[in-house]
């Protein structure tokens, strides 16, 4: 029985475990980011917001448009800079696809939908209405992906401590703090948030200077963030 060269047993063990990468690897994408739509008029940026990506409008061609189709009276005058197209979308096990909704400015409704990462830099959007009238454009990427969302850190950490709450509230109750260490930290907690105010006016203002304030992280916008809290 003839046996291999060494040398070609080498080469393709190699490429097996190459190719073991490639698999293990090919449904890792990252969709977040700034994303140009098919027609150029806007760019949607994509964060991963507790567990789900959401999309908001992040430029705009034209400056200064408004949601006038939204059957919703009392939202017809709002920007649609910052405003939430892509509805907590869900990944789907296996690819590199998340499904949720999308809100279409153009008619004021919602559509199910699915984002489908196609290459590191082009995203598939497709959306149905009731399960037919099917249609979809492609996105291209202008910059991304970006880091999660401080918020998800904070969440994470706060579903940890109701969770050792939970456990522990059973437990003997142990005395009560000094009023003055309650006082202290609600003095340092406000100037946590007076820093975090303050840094995020001043982002604000920064980007003003060169055209429309960036709106930065997508998931503390009030229309995100409350449906994801």
């Amino acid at each position: 029985m003839m046996q291999r060269p060494r040398s070609a047993t080498r080469t393709l063990a190699s490429c097996g475990f190459l190719l073991a990468i490639t698999s293990g690897t090919a449904f890792a994408g990252d969709p977040t980011g700034d994303w140009m739509v098919a027609d150029g008029v806007a760019h949607i940026r994509v964060a991963e917001c507790r567990g789900s990506m959401w999309g908001a409008v992040a430029w705009e061609k034209i400056p200064g448009g408004r949601d006038r189709n939204n059957p919703d009276a009392a939202k017809q005058s709002r920007p649609t800079l910052g405003m939430a197209i892509l509805l907590n979308m869900a990944k789907k096990p296996g690819i590199d696809q998340w499904a949720g909704e999308v809100y279409n400015a153009k008619d004021g409704k919602r559509y199910e939908s699915t984002i489908t990462l196609k290459t590191p830099n082009k995203l598939e959007i497709e959306g149905c209405v009731l399960g037919f009238l099917c249609g979809g454009e492609t996105w291209t990427r202008v910059s991304g992906p970006i880091p999660s969302s401080p918020s998800n850190a904070l969440a994470e950490a706060a579903q940890g401590g109701a969770a050792r709450n939970g456990k522990h509230k059973n437990a003997p109750k142990t005395a009560a703090r000094p009023a003055a260490s309650k006082s202290s930290s609600r003095t340092a907690s406000s100037k946590g948030a007076s820093s975090k105010t303050a840094g995020q006016k001043a982002h604000a203002q920064a980007g003003s200077q060169d055209g429309p304030p960036d709106i930065g992280d997508i998931c503390l916008l009030p229309e995100i963030a409350r449906a994801t809290h």
